[in-house]
């Protein structure tokens, strides 16, 4: 993925009034780009679950649109989560790593990996990739929904830290040496395959 446009104009009002939870709910693959599609008139603005209703006014009051409901496609406004490893369960295969936006877990090839909560979004895009299924999203924020669990602060953290994770993936592409496993099918079955084998053996008698 290319890092985030400079963006201008609209554009760039309408990506800083976005939580930057970078979860691509809104079905694309960062809130940069959704932010576009919404300047370009591509797309509408009831598509943030993580800014729930006050996003949606937020982005209302930028754009001059009418406000309107979470569309039903992208979700349901939720409390805020923050993904939780099972470090008893986890087997060091390292596609968290590569999935995280915010490069907010840490660890290495063959040994457990845990998540920082500070630089942790919610955005759950670990948890689908985890062969062993050993992370969970546990609610962080109680009744609090959308607006009302995160903040601006938190939120230019979080667009800090992605912005930061995709440049240095770009520059690792043009040097060649990429910090996570190739991001190809067979790849990740090798990478899988070897952690499993890694985990039998361990657990057997």
């Amino acid at each position: 993925m290319a890092p985030p446009p400079d963006l201008g104009g609209l554009a760039a009002r309408l990506v800083a009034a976005l939580p930057q939870t970078q979860c691509t709910r809104c079905g694309y693959p960062d809130c940069a780009a959704y932010a576009q599609a919404i300047a370009n008139a591509e797309t509408d603005i009831n598509r943030c679950p993580p800014g729930g209703a006050e996003g949606i006014e937020r982005l209302a009051a930028i754009t001059g649109q009418a406000i309107r409901t979470l569309h039903p496609d992208v979700g349901s406004e939720e409390p805020r989560s923050l993904a939780v490893i099972d470090e008893d369960w986890c087997i060091g295969c390292t596609l968290c790593l590569a999935a995280c936006p915010t490069d907010a877990i840490v660890g290495a090839n063959k040994f457990m990996h845990t998540v920082v909560a500070e630089h942790c979004t919610g955005c759950a895009l670990c948890v689908p990739v985890c062969p062993v299924d050993c992370i969970a999203m546990t609610n962080v924020s109680g009744s609090a929904t959308g607006w009302a669990a995160w903040s601006d602060g938190q939120a230019t953290h979080a667009q800090a830290r992605y912005e930061a994770r995709q440049s240095r993936l770009a520059q690792e592409r043009e040097t060649g040496n990429p910090s996570a496993p190739a991001a190809t099918e067979r790849s990740k079955k090798s990478v899988v395959a070897a952690a499993l084998a890694r985990a039998r053996a361990q657990r057997a008698p």
